[in-house]
């Protein structure tokens, strides 16, 4: 157990000493970028570990594991600001929503309606982002770039579902430079959808991982997904 606190210590302040390296090349305060650690499949005596050092903002992509996480955490008293990343399906909304921060994965209009629905049920606003498929992959969710001003352009029709911003993922390369493109795409389209007075606030964009986190805060991301690098391999189960 000494062995596992002292390497999750140690790789939090690796990683945000390459978030401090990264914004401050291009520019910008550190503190406008949000570590979320993605904890997926590793125990929450990981989280507390993480929780300890200061790291807030967890993320699941499971609403089984988020749900057993949840509780869980309530035993270690810790006041988790939960994310919810992965593919969100229409069935298990009910789970999710008034329990997490945000729903970083919202990538279809059947699912901000249902995410509407039952937000106007529980009488909250649950804040979201609209999950833009940037890089054109087959694999990947999300609204095609072209869509996202219309979606917007109804929001008024969901006043209890609350964008506040984008998120996309973009491919696995080696070189992770290779990310750079698909990072800046969604900023400027961020930026375009803001200048024609489409959405006044789309503070937050949610992009890179592990693997190309540094691109994506150079490219302006404000929140970045990291797991591997904070707690190491995952098992997959």
């Amino acid at each position: 157990m000494i062995e596992r606190t002292t390497t999750i210590e140690q790789n939090i302040e690796r990683v945000r000493g390459r978030i401090e390296k990264a914004a401050s090349t291009a520019g910008r305060d550190p503190a406008t970028v949000r570590l979320v650690a993605i904890s997926k499949n590793f125990p929450v005596t990981d989280l507390e570990i993480a929780y300890r050092c200061g790291q807030v903002s967890f993320g699941e992509n499971r609403v089984q594991e988020l749900q057993e996480k949840w509780k869980d955490s309530l035993h270690f008293d810790m006041e988790i600001d939960w994310h919810f990343v992965g593919v969100l399906q229409r069935n298990k909304v009910r789970f999710v929503i008034g329990n997490v921060s945000l729903i970083h994965s919202v990538g279809s209009c059947r699912l901000i309606r249902t995410i509407e629905r039952l937000a106007a049920r529980d009488d909250i606003v649950q804040d979201v982002l609209l999950q833009v498929n940037i890089s054109g992959e087959e694999t990947k969710q999300g609204f095609e770039p072209d869509q996202v001003e219309d979606v917007l352009r109804h929001s008024h029709e969901f006043p209890h579902v609350r964008v506040c911003g984008l998120m996309t993922m973009a491919p696995h390369f080696e070189d992770p430079e290779k990310t750079r493109p698909v990072f800046r795409q969604l900023r400027e389209l961020r930026d375009q959808l803001i200048s024609l007075g489409i959405a006044s606030d789309l503070s937050e964009l949610s992009m890179g991982m592990t693997n190309d986190f540094e691109q994506a805060i150079e490219e302006g991301a404000t929140i970045v997904r990291i797991g591997s690098a904070i707690f190491g391999a995952r098992y997959e189960c």
